[in-house]
């Protein structure tokens, strides 16, 4: 894994590096790749608010995804890529109540099953933990969602819950994890 921080006109750039994979900061021109990506029946039955019916929504997020970086505040969101530069996902850190952070991940339904979810989640994982200055991160998902819960495990983290709880504003079923 190569870990850089590059210089853009001034603002320094997230950018991680693995063997298929390279998660950076958005620009606006990935907006059709996260809006069709999001489309997929995965996005719409497990994280319900990431789904970009237009472009324009998808645009808009990603200018707000922007301004959140130089506020490194959160949510700090970043595009997975692969090497050639096809947008298949994210990877997030989103602040939660009571000052913890939590992790969130998608790769589109199309990229999936080939352990691109796992291979971004472990590269991100230190690197956000020690830019945030954390000793733990969470990681929550919708308990049927197992393959969610195998990227958390296969990445280090700990089931700490299982039960009803909420999730998107809803009580369901869920599995609360925890990295340290």
């Amino acid at each position: 894994m190569k870990k850089d921080q590059i210089s853009r006109e001034g603002i320094f750039t997230f950018l991680l590096e693995t063997d298929r994979l390279v998660i950076t900061e958005f620009t606006p021109d990935m907006a059709r790749a996260v809006h069709e990506n999001s489309l997929d029946e995965d996005t719409r039955r497990f994280v319900p608010d990431e789904v970009f019916e237009t472009v324009e929504e998808a645009a808009d997020t990603i200018a707000f995804l922007m301004e959140r970086y130089a506020a490194n505040e959160g949510p700090l969101v970043y595009p997975v890529l692969l090497k050639e530069g096809t947008v298949i996902g994210y990877v997030q850190a989103v602040p939660m109540a009571g000052g913890a952070w939590e992790i969130g991940y998608h790769i589109a339904s199309r990229y999936t099953r080939r352990g691109y979810a796992t291979e971004a989640v472990a590269a991100f994982l230190p690197v956000i933990v020690e830019k945030l200055g954390l000793d733990t991160i969470i990681g929550i998902c919708v308990a049927e969602n197992t393959a969610s819960r195998k990227v958390m495990e296969k990445c280090g983290f700990e089931l700490k819950f299982e039960g009803v709880g909420s999730y998107q504003g809803q009580q369901r079923p869920i599995c609360r994890y925890q990295y340290k």
